[in-house]
């Protein structure tokens, strides 16, 4: 199939940073057997800008590039994501010139941010079918426009998430916790709390928060695959199977993950992988738990590893995506869709 996937691609960072679900999506449609032409809107900016100043270049330049993608790629299926700079006009005129041409969107941010529920909203008007990374039960305020309305999870790529942290005993950090978004959240009390009350003994680090630098691309690669325990922490818990990437980077890498019973992925993953907790003592007794008994930590963290490796990998996701977009049979047994 003929897809063009119009997103951030990244390619100005120069692998400064080496995590994206929007990569990973591509990675797995061309895995996946699929013929895909990336378009990336800001890079495309850049490129087409006086001097290379995005600010500079016009959204018709940008938006004209894309119709000019479109003619000569003739795709079957248009997949969008976080592409700010594409007008949901420019969508509208895809498919006048193209019927039958399919239209998907995604977003992988969280509902609890006004401009992104916006933006939901927004492309439900123009495209087919949306996919979220929050559960169907949260969706429904956006219920009633063009698109159907789908959960897409946070996938794990087998060439990213290489490590297996499950498999050693001796590492160099008991618990990771990397963040630097403030923005909607208090999950830094959590963290004060167990900062508070952790073992003296046990080795909790913070990249991003308490004037520690943030750490991107091979930083981060690096502090993963040197880690026994992670938290996932979202700044805001309870949406339904919403959880921000790390879920899905901790989990491929290997680290025993905990996360917010809230959000009830108990629902679709097997018993003993994620460790669940529903308050601030809760999780400092699980962590206490499992850093006391590494056995229990690295059966626990190797069958959450291997779960995800299998049955939520970046092939599976796209495949799904495309399947369901297109109204095509679904070819595998997606646990998210159970």
């Amino acid at each position: 199939m003929r897809i063009i996937h119009v997103d951030n691609h990244q390619q100005r960072k120069y692998g400064h940073t080496s995590v994206s679900w929007a990569l990973k999506l591509y990675t797995g449609l061309v895995r996946a057997g699929h013929n895909v032409l990336a378009f990336s809107d800001r890079d495309v900016a850049a490129f087409e800008a006086p001097f290379r100043i995005r600010e500079l270049v016009s959204r018709k330049k940008v938006n004209g590039r894309l119709l000019q993608s479109v003619e000569a790629f003739e795709p079957d299926l248009v997949i969008l994501g976080h592409c700010d700079l594409i007008d949901n006009e420019t969508f509208a005129e895809i498919r006048r010139l193209r019927p039958q041409t399919v239209i998907a969107a995604c977003n992988n941010d969280p509902l609890f941010v006004p401009r992104n529920s916006d933006n939901i909203a927004k492309r439900c008007e123009i495209a087919d079918a949306m996919f979220v990374s929050t559960g169907v039960e949260d969706l429904q305020r956006y219920q009633g426009k063009r698109a159907k309305l789908w959960h897409m999870p946070n996938p794990v790529d087998p060439s990213v998430e290489t490590a297996d942290c499950s498999a050693h005993s001796k590492l160099e950090v008991d618990l990771l916790f990397c963040s630097k978004a403030q923005a909607y959240t208090e999950r830094g009390k959590v963290v004060q709390y167990l900062k508070d009350h952790l073992p003296a003994d046990l080795n909790f680090r913070t990249p991003g928060m308490y004037d520690q630098p943030t750490l991107w691309g091979r930083d981060y690669d690096h502090i993963l695959a040197n880690s026994k325990m992670g938290l996932n922490l979202n700044r805001q818990e309870g949406y339904h199977w919403y959880s921000s990437a790390r879920m899905a980077q901790l989990a491929g890498n290997g680290l025993l993950v905990f996360t917010h019973a809230g959000a009830r992925f108990d629902e679709f993953m097997p018993a003993e992988t994620l460790v669940y907790f529903d308050s601030e003592e809760s999780l400092l007794q699980r962590i206490s738990e499992f850093h006391a008994d590494d056995d229990k930590r690295r059966d626990w963290a190797g069958r959450c590893r291997a779960f995800f490796h299998r049955e939520i990998n970046n092939t599976l996701y796209a495949q799904y995506i495309v399947e369901t977009s297109m109204n095509l049979p679904h070819s595998h047994d997606y646990v998210w869709i159970k």
